[in-house]
């Protein structure tokens, strides 16, 4: 038998390696058709049972919801997303006396966001402080935003002062309602901490009464009585925001002195002309003493606020 040459051999070693090539292909193709099928299949089943319990949860919200619905008193009290901004005119369903007031709920409430943080706060840790169980509060409360609006109302409740202490002259009562706010806002400030804007409650509403109340006998016109109210209430809450947490600072020597050395080291880097010249003046040591004597001034609050009711008072019509 004749032996094939080189050239011979090289072209059926190639045919092979093509025919091998083309069996390995088909069989990657099969492979491969065969997983696409799989996953089709395991992709469609996987949207069916989605579908299937879409559908369930959609049914169970409608069961709820159609027991639910009469304690709307009005569409009106009803949002866009299905929540409530008023939970006061609502009715529970049952006949049953309800086991907790909102006031209890509230009072609850405030003693967990006292002492633990508004983080502590959830419907599983204000069950354990009233000794119920969770799903006993969702008989009151659909979600966290309405207690957060309960929590809130107890504390504008704070705001309100008794009719028989209330002052009589527009000046004395729009102090007493700041200092009264800056107390509140003083004794609770985890209440700059909550980032939704809860609805407006009962104590509210009676707190905003209160502040026309203040400028009743002034004759001025309901934009120019809000104006005075606004300006007042922005100085109020933005002292207390500005001050929230200072009181460890300014007791603990340790972290104002870090304080005083960053201040120090920012003026010596320059830029800062005015400062550098009062550290040239007074000394590292008593310019930081003039500041932390100043922040710990109690008095502060009271005499700006007179000098606000100062100018609205020389605006005043004759």
């Amino acid at each position: 038998m004749a032996k094939k040459s080189p050239e011979g051999r090289s072209s059926v070693t190639q045919r092979l390696a093509n025919v091998v090539s083309d069996a390995v292909d088909e069989a990657a193709d099969k492979v491969n058709r065969k997983v696409d099928e799989k996953r089709d299949q395991a992709q469609a089943k996987l949207e069916h049972k989605h579908r299937k319990l879409a559908e369930k949860i959609d049914r169970k919200r409608d069961q709820v919801l159609g027991k639910l619905d009469h304690t709307y008193p009005d569409a009106r009290f009803r949002t866009e997303d299905g929540g409530t901004y008023d939970i006061w005119l609502r009715e529970r369903p049952g006949s049953r006396k309800p086991r907790f007031s909102y006031d209890e709920i509230a009072a609850a409430a405030m003693r967990v966001v006292d002492a633990e943080g508004l983080d502590a706060l959830s419907m599983r840790r204000l069950a354990t402080e009233l000794g119920a169980g969770t799903m006993t509060l969702y008989h009151y409360l659909q979600t966290k935003d309405e207690l957060l609006t309960l929590l809130v109302d107890r504390v504008m409740g704070e705001l309100v002062i008794a009719d028989d202490e209330f002052p009589e002259g527009w000046r004395d009562a729009m102090t007493a309602l700041a200092n009264r706010t800056r107390d509140v806002m003083t004794r609770h400030p985890w209440v700059f901490d909550i980032s939704v804007d809860p609805g407006t409650g009962p104590n509210g509403v009676r707190h905003f009464d209160q502040s026309l109340q203040a400028l009743s006998t002034l004759d001025l016109s309901l934009e120019e009585k809000l104006d005075i109210l606004t300006t007042v209430d922005e100085y109020t809450f933005g002292h207390c925001l500005h001050h929230r947490g200072d009181a460890e600072v300014l007791e603990s020597d340790a972290e104002w002195q870090a304080m005083t050395d960053y201040f120090i080291g920012l003026v010596e880097q320059g830029g800062l002309p005015r400062l550098a010249a009062l550290v040239d003046e007074l000394g590292a040591d008593e310019l930081s003493k003039v500041l932390r004597d100043y922040e710990r001034d109690t008095t502060r609050f009271e005499r700006n606020l007179q000098r606000i009711l100062d100018g609205i008072e020389r605006d005043l019509p004759g």
